[in-house]
């Protein structure tokens, strides 16, 4: 790619979360000497999420501002700047402020929350997603008030672990019959449902919500609980409605249908993070997966294939072994990998017996996931084991006194 090319091409990166923060500064990383432009919905310097479910909701940090010196990246930053569509065709991106050309186009929108129908205007009812959405719940919990927690998956457990150390009485509702059961199988959330009485919340499994009055949540079976405050974690949807119209391949889910390079079926354009899936030679399928860590690897394939692309480079294959953590009820949750369909599960530690466990999957042999409480050298190895496909032995492997890299045949 010649210098002049180089300095001519225009980058332009829709969201400034994580995944569009670290797709410009990959870039530059890679070389990339042309215009950068990074265009953020909210009016926040781009920020880190996952403290708002715990430091910046209990008043411990004002905010989880990234520490980037866009400046001096050359990254164009418009923030407070809503992209209400695509016009490939022209190459160009629909704002209120007029249009906005690209050469290369990353989209990295995120997602969205899932609200419960006939909930807005009610007064007390809340989301977890933005920094503002932090900040107004966090006079909230000073006010320690009586506070409903609708959804008992990651949010919501995590949201009524922060609640619990404010002194708030907490109340999870969640429809299904147990926590995380979109995300775990039953015999492993079994033991997680008891953390939630040992911290003082209750949890109400097969409880569906019919209505939020002002006050209060109605349930299906007629049952009224008090509510100061009602916070809605009931999972998240790509944010990829303003595509409609622009040709973008979209899946059933939502997500923007990348390849296995981050491309979407547009030229020039390219999807990572939360709004993306993509296909996984891995794991045999294709994954949307809504955690940190992606938001971090992806940008690092989508730079090296928009610079690559240019220079000639072999192209880079997006194919990561999975990885998120979650702080709840006192225990340092981490998982790593994709059990769907694995067929052998192996436990490192008796719940009943210990606060900390594990939890692995086999597939043939094969460790492709594990679930590791309160074990983080677990985790460690075994995502070096999932990433180089060993084979353990099931026997050694579930002995939780050793290592276990020490179980690989």
């Amino acid at each position: 790619m010649s210098e002049q090319v180089t300095q001519s091409r225009r980058v332009v990166i829709v969201g400034a979360g994580m995944a569009g923060v670290q797709t410009a500064v990959a870039l530059r990383e890679r070389g990339f000497s042309g215009t950068i432009t990074l265009i953020g919905a909210e009016p926040h310097q781009p920020y880190d999420r996952p403290p708002l479910s715990k430091a910046v909701l209990l008043g411990k940090a004002e905010g989880s501002a990234l520490d980037v010196d866009f400046d001096a990246l050359r990254i164009d930053l418009q923030l407070g700047r809503e992209v209400g569509g695509l016009r490939p065709g022209a190459h160009e991106l629909d704002t209120p402020a007029g249009p906005v050309p690209y050469d290369t186009l990353v989209i990295a929108t995120g997602a969205e929350p899932i609200t419960l129908p006939g909930i807005e205007g009610v007064p007390g009812v809340h989301l977890l997603r933005t920094l503002d959405d932090a900040e107004r719940l966090r006079p909230v919990l000073e006010r320690q008030h009586d506070i409903v927690v609708v959804g008992a998956g990651w949010i919501g457990a995590e949201f009524a672990t922060a609640a619990r150390e404010a002194g708030c009485a907490v109340t999870v509702v969640e429809a299904a019959d147990r926590p995380l059961a979109g995300a775990l199988p039953a015999e492993v959330t079994a033991p997680m449902a008891d953390w939630y009485a040992e911290a003082g919340a209750e949890l109400l499994t097969g409880a569906r919500v019919a209505g939020v009055e002002a006050g209060t949540v109605v349930l299906a079976d007629g049952r009224r609980l008090p509510a100061g405050a009602v916070v809605v974690g009931i999972g998240a949807r790509p944010a990829t409605d303003w595509l409609e119209g622009s040709g973008i391949a979209i899946g059933p889910d939502g997500s923007i249908t990348a390849d296995e390079r981050l491309r979407t079926s547009l030229p020039d354009v390219y999807a990572v993070g939360d709004c993306a899936s993509f296909p996984s030679g891995r794991y045999g399928e294709r994954l949307l997966v809504h955690h940190w860590d992606n938001a971090l690897q992806g940008p690092r394939t989508v730079a090296a294939n928009v610079v690559g692309g240019d220079t000639g480079e072999p192209p880079q294959i997006y194919d990561p072994v999975p990885y998120f953590w979650s702080e709840q009820f006192g225990r340092f949750v981490q998982y790593a990998g994709h059990h769907t369909g694995a067929g052998t599960l192996v436990w490192r530690g008796d719940p009943a017996a210990g606060s900390t466990w594990s939890v692995l999957w086999l597939r043939d042999g094969v460790l492709v996931a594990l679930l590791a409480v309160g074990r983080p050298r677990d985790l460690a190895q075994g995502r070096r084991l999932i990433e180089a496909g060993a084979r353990l032995d099931p026997e050694r492997a579930g002995d939780p006194g050793v290592p276990l890299k020490a179980a690989a045949l």
